[in-house]
């Protein structure tokens, strides 16, 4: 385990996380704030810390993340993408149980176009038979 910041990048749909963690107390900062005030809601507070819990590292590393783009859940997604990611940088031997979990898995459904002649994506006009 190196004694410097450790970088990855997680995404998810249209979130991209830029996550630094480093040795220390824990804590957690997204975008300028502590994680339980960028992110309001439990859930998505659940699903950001998920890659430190399942190795019980969660008072071993401080995690410094910016994110933009998507929503909330998205962000939050994305910052436990970018978490599993910097997890593995700094120790390789972590991968498995990462890997297992899915957290390493860029998840890469998106939202789908509008074509052209159609009201939405999959949505077809309302067909006339007289």
């Amino acid at each position: 385990m190196s004694e410097t910041r450790t970088y990855a990048t997680g995404k998810r749909k249209t979130a991209v996380a830029r996550v630094w963690i480093k040795p220390g107390t824990g804590t957690i900062t997204v975008n300028g704030l502590p994680a339980d005030k960028y992110f309001v809601r439990e859930t998505n507070q659940m699903v950001m810390r998920q890659s430190i819990e399942l190795l019980e590292l969660g008072d071993q590393f401080d995690v410094l993340a910016t994110v933009a783009g998507g929503g909330h859940s998205a962000q939050a997604e994305a910052v436990r993408h970018g978490i599993a990611r910097a997890l593995i940088s700094s120790d390789p031997e972590r991968r498995p149980t990462l890997k297992r979990a899915g957290f390493l898995t860029r998840d890469a459904r998106k939202k789908e176009r509008k074509k052209p002649g159609q009201p939405g994506a999959r949505k077809r006009f309302q067909y006339s038979k007289r």
